[in-house]
């Protein structure tokens, strides 16, 4: 009996030390990465396009353990990727410009922010790679400005469709073409 004690004590402990092992490196994995800079010759994962070659806001999408970071020329090849279904349920952090907090034709990393969490201007006289883009801000009253200036519509991070992409919301075409879907 006394052994049986033992040997319960030893699998309970055993357990409690396994549960305590599991919590701490699920705080691990949940833990955000870092956005990426863009550098010169990085490449839009959707277009191929040289990213820094444009204006407008770029985004970039970073998932897995490895923590591959794929980058996007502009907001709108972003959410074409996201949007996609094999990727709309998986599991990565997104990041975009902050447009309120840097220059239209050079965005600058250092404005890079939570892309579920900021606001979005869809239909802009605005131009990002090969045309039409979304202009993100961190807060909606900087977006409602934006739009005020240059036209188009405030939206959140969850309520941009792919028809705001595909039909462009009133998006003007800007340089002289667009990706296709």
């Amino acid at each position: 009996m006394k052994r049986l004690s033992t040997v319960r004590a030893i699998l309970v402990m055993a357990l409690a030390l396994f549960l305590v092992a599991c919590s701490e490196s699920e705080e691990v994995t949940r833990a955000k990465p870092d956005p990426v800079h863009f550098e010169s010759g990085d490449e839009c994962h959707v277009c191929g396009m040289v990213i820094t070659r444009f204006p407008g806001p770029k985004g970039e999408a970073i998932a897995g353990k490895e923590e591959q970071a794929r980058k996007f020329c502009s907001t709108r090849d972003m959410f074409s990727w996201v949007l996609q279904p094999e990727n709309v349920n998986r599991d990565h952090v997104l990041y975009v410009h902050d447009m309120a907090d840097t220059e239209w034709q050079a965005p600058d990393d250092a404005a890079l922010i939570d892309a579920r969490e900021a606001f979005y201007v869809v239909g802009s006289e605005r131009s990002g790679a090969m045309g039409p883009t979304l202009a993100s801000f961190a807060e909606k009253s900087a977006a409602e400005a934006f739009a005020t200036e240059f036209g188009g519509e405030v939206v959140a991070f969850a309520d941009v469709t792919m028809e705001h992409l595909s039909s462009g919301g009133g998006m003007s075409s800007g340089m002289g073409g667009s990706h296709s879907m």
